[in-house]
């Protein structure tokens, strides 16, 4: 992105302390009863759009100080050319779509890159915005930089042909623009057939309501992140790094789960209103907009745990990123760590094994007695496992993978360990929750060898908070806004490897292998039974005889067997 740091003033006095997303702690001035200051970019993506000059007009009849806001129209390569309409906002600009690429989140992101504004706002170019519409979430953006602003919008079946800018921008200008849909009619050119109602509200309204306007929605607020009509400030987008230009689809929803983990709060402001018009692709084809997003999305965010159902593979982005340093461990003890979470029930795991491994030299040397033999023999191991990245350092954050965990070597995960420990997190909101594992004098912290669990949108929101300085360190950020929690190593399944090989046993393996042996012996008795009973019944009067459990539990012996009772004379059963 191009845009320049320089241009952005963060907000006036301290930034607030929200909890998860409950934004509840901020109250948004009046409309109308307040001095905005920071500037906004409206960019507005377009390809083939008939409707772009009503979006323009109802832009131009705005309550947000005109020398405060720029409209930047994205020309997607349209051919010829598109002309800006008579009736645009004072400061408007037409620009073209970078070379290179295409589709919305291609022009999104050209738009992002030219604007002036200290906020950009996402606008299509089908809507028509009431008058309100872009001071009511500019409102937002003066009390925090970290918030993403959802606007609420309607869809319209029906309207006017007719309908002029002109008549667009005097219905904005009086506030009624609700006015301009409420009466028109199925034979209406703009008509997409099969409305019950000419205005209905999006497939996003009734979970917005469900969640208190997303106060309640915790960790999920992201998913109906929808760019028809939102704002974020533009250093959050870089911070996020900008739309994701390989989508041509899901592109909003993507982005959406970005900003989450790069600390956003999503809020949806019930007073910044607009019309959408006509039915949107995914109310049109909604099941093959389905077919076609869900692999993208499950590809690029692991929190959509629904849409990576086995067989296990791996993805763009995983579920937990592990890190492991290897400092003056034995391969042993690194081996003994690695493999546990490679063979742990959270598959889609990624694990960076950090290590001097540029030490690492070709030339003549004594194998065994080579000082870095335990280093190689953990390089060799893993260099080819997919799942394993051998990395000199660790990167602050595990961003955009929602979680990491940091285990020393030498410490072994139960099968489950990572998947409770997650599911505690969610459970609770927690941001970080660490493992006490052990006592040792040397480890300084008082003397704890521990591991952590670290939520990247908890950590995200913490960096945003203390990037002025002079606040309180970045974990009681995060305690102050996810919560945080110690617990028991042992009792969450983090074992030292001595005791991790303890607790397999070949009792315990003979105990399981005799149960099974047992289960194969009743199963072997039960057929016995039934080849007898078979022998002696005629085939139709079995089939009647049995309950259709018993009838599913016929072996394909029986079956063979029935069909040679049947040579011999029996009728084909029902």
């Amino acid at each position: 992105m191009n845009m320049h740091d320089s241009r952005a003033r963060p907000v006036r006095g301290a930034q607030p302390l929200i909890r998860l997303n409950d934004f509840g702690v901020v109250t948004p001035p009046v409309l109308g009863a307040w001095t905005p200051s920071r500037t906004v970019s409206v960019v507005v993506p377009v390809h083939r759009s008939r409707t772009l000059p009503l979006t323009l007009a109802s832009l131009a009849a705005q309550s947000y100080p005109s020398h405060l806001m720029e409209v930047v129209v994205v020309d997607d390569g349209a051919e010829p050319p598109l002309p800006l309409p008579e009736i645009v906002p004072e400061r408007t600009r037409l620009v073209r779509s970078r070379p290179g690429g295409w589709g919305r989140a291609w022009a999104c992101q050209s738009g992002a890159d030219v604007a002036e504004g200290e906020v950009i706002h996402w606008l299509d170019a089908d809507m028509v915005l009431f008058r309100e519409q872009v001071e009511a979430q500019m409102r937002w953006h003066h009390l925090a930089d970290y918030l993403t602003v959802l606007g609420t919008f309607k869809m319209v079946a029906t309207w006017d042909p007719g309908l002029t800018p002109a008549e667009v921008h005097a219905a904005v200008s009086a506030g009624t623009t609700e006015k301009l849909f409420e009466d028109a009619s199925p034979e209406d050119a703009g008509d997409t057939g099969g409305a019950e109602s000419n205005v209905t509200d999006t497939w996003t309204s009734e979970y917005i309501e469900r969640t208190a306007g997303l106060r309640e929605a915790r960790f999920e607020a992201f998913k109906v992140h929808v760019g028809a009509s939102a704002s974020l400030p533009a250093s959050l987008l870089r911070r996020a790094g900008g739309m994701d230009t390989s989508l041509v689809l899901a592109e909003d929803t993507e982005l959406g789960y970005r900003l989450a983990q790069a600390g956003a709060v999503f809020v949806a402001d019930r007073e910044s209103r607009s019309r959408h018009l006509g039915a949107s692709t995914v109310m049109r084809r909604e099941q093959e907009v389905k077919r076609h997003n869900w692999v993208f999305l499950a590809n690029r965010v692991p929190t959509f745990r629904w849409l990576r159902k086995p067989p296990v593979r791996q993805w763009a982005v995983p579920y937990v990123e592990v890190v492991v340093e290897v400092g003056d461990a034995s391969y042993e003890q690194v081996r003994a760590t690695v493999d546990g979470f490679l063979r742990g029930s959270v598959a889609d795991v990624r694990i960076a094994v950090a290590g001097p491994w540029s030490a690492l030299r070709d030339g003549r040397r004594a194998p065994l007695d080579d000082p870095t033999v335990d280093l190689r023999l953990v390089h060799e191991l893993y260099t080819h496992e997919r799942r394993v990245e051998l990395v000199e350092s660790v990167a602050e954050s595990a961003f955009p993978a929602p979680f990491r965990f940091a285990c020393p070597p030498g410490w072994v995960p139960a099968a489950d360990c990572l998947t409770r420990l997650v599911r505690l997190a969610d459970d609770n909101g927690y941001g970080l929750v660490s493992l006490a594992l052990a006592e040792r004098s040397d480890t300084g912290a008082g003397g704890v060898v521990a591991a952590r669990l670290e939520r990247t949108a908890a950590f995200g929101r913490a960096g945003l908070l203390a990037e002025r300085g002079g606040g309180p360190e970045l974990e009681d950020l995060v305690e102050a806004t996810f919560g945080t929690q110690w617990l028991d190593g042992e009792t969450w399944g983090l074992l030292p490897m001595e005791r991790a090989e303890e607790k397999k046993p070949a009792k315990a393996s003979a105990k399981a292998s005799a149960k099974t042996s047992a289960k194969a012996k009743r199963r072997k008795r039960k057929r016995t039974r039934l080849r007898a009973v078979l022998a002696r019944t005629p085939a139709r009067g079995l089939y009647r005889f049995l309950s259709r459990a018993a009838r599913k539990a016929l072996t394909v012996a029986g079956i063979r067997r029935s069909r040679h009772s049947r040579s011999r004379g029996g009728s084909r059963p029902g």
